[in-house]
């Protein structure tokens, strides 16, 4: 008998001390859903590091779709940002709804202490952002920007090839490659098509939808450093379907040393998200999320490397977004989701529409 009691109390501190280092989750805001990435947080596996407490989202037709589709409650589902507020108290908010409204998420929850993570690019503009990294700056929140190609294990490991283990010297030329062919020809839904083909709501076409990935990319494999010149080019190939905005760019990026092209499109005749990294000694291809190629010298076999990941954090947005909440993580400037890294791009997009409205290099400013 005295033996069952000691196993019973010890099962019970074992149970006890589960329970004291079990991390809690951080209870996250879902701001909009008509930005058709929100099925990434929406249909996310539960882990176990967030909770969504609140969806804000007044078209209740489209909640309501969502809610059959990934299962969460209608009573969790508000009109606004201040009905929310009125009945939940979120840690950190997603935003999934214009890159326009970005900005107003900002203003609405930076002042209240709560951190914020927003889709791609991070803003509409420059004024914009600016505007948003004041707001950030003043209230101490974290404002992180996610991409999906920060997930990718090729492009951690081309990063580390470059940087760590400096396999092919400096950096000479970058070449990214993003898009598909086009948001209207793959099925997008009414509810995304409608703002993303939208100059103002999306900032412009494809230049900014996926001329922001490349910029992102370089701004982290360059370490920060900005470009001296941009010049762009865009088109619109198919204006029956896309009269507003571009569907079609190319941005060039010179640096002291090397140059970037980026070539965004919605005319890719399959979807892609791939880079080019060419150094003074070798050169790595990452032809998608998980597998790389490289070659070192015209003597050498090309290697390919497949089945590249991530490790948790780092293999997930909103995992990343619950350690930097959390304070587990404190994510430096260069970093593919950090504030500084993204305005670097928000200031090459910029220049890269003045370059196209005025057909010259735009100088940025040093």
């Amino acid at each position: 008998m005295k033996k069952l009691i000691l196993f019973i109390v010890a099962m019970l501190s074992i149970g006890i001390t589960n329970s004291q280092t079990k991390p809690v989750p951080v209870q996250v805001a879902v701001i909009g859903l008509t930005h058709t990435h929100v099925h990434w947080v929406l249909g996310r596996e539960a882990i176990g590091d967030i909770e969504i407490v609140g969806i804000v989202e007044p078209n209740k037709d489209l909640a309501s779709r969502y809610a059959k589709q990934h299962g969460y409650s209608m009573n969790i589902v508000f009109d606004s940002m201040e009905a929310l507020m009125a009945n939940k108290t979120p840690e950190a908010v997603t935003a999934f709804g214009t890159i326009y409204d970005h900005l107003a998420v900002v203003e609405f929850f930076a002042p209240k202490g709560i951190h914020v993570m927003v889709e791609k690019p991070l803003a509409v503009s420059l004024k914009h952002a600016q505007k948003m990294q004041r707001l950030a700056e003043k209230h101490g929140i974290h404002l992180l920007t996610n991409y999906e190609t920060t997930w990718y294990g090729s492009n951690f490991k081309a990063y580390e090839m470059v940087h760590q283990d400096n396999m092919i010297g400096e950096i000479r030329k970058i070449v990214v490659h993003d898009g598909h062919r086009g948001p209207k020809e793959i099925g997008v839904n009414k509810e995304f098509l409608d703002w993303l083909t939208d100059p103002v709501l999306n900032g412009g076409g494809a230049l900014t939808d996926f001329g922001c990935y490349g910029a992102n990319l370089a701004t982290w494999l360059m370490k920060g450093e900005r470009p001296i010149s941009v010049f762009a080019i865009a088109q619109t190939n198919k204006p029956e379907l896309y009269p507003k905005v571009d569907d079609e760019a190319t941005i060039v990026l010179k640096y002291p040393k090397a140059q970037v092209i980026i070539q965004a499109s919605w005319n890719w005749p399959i979807s892609r998200k791939d880079m080019e990294v060419y150094g003074e000694e070798g050169q790595i291809i990452a032809d998608n999320g998980s597998t790389l190629r490289y070659k070192l010298g015209d003597n050498e076999d090309e290697v390919s490397l497949t089945e590249l990941r991530k490790v948790a954090p780092l293999n997930d947005p909103f995992s990343l977004l619950a350690a930097v909440v959390r304070g587990e993580l404190s994510p430096q400037p260069t970093d593919l989701s950090a504030l500084e890294n993204n305005l670097i791009v928000m200031e090459i997009l910029e220049a890269a529409k003045k370059s196209v409205a005025s057909g010259k290099l735009i100088k940025l400013k040093r």
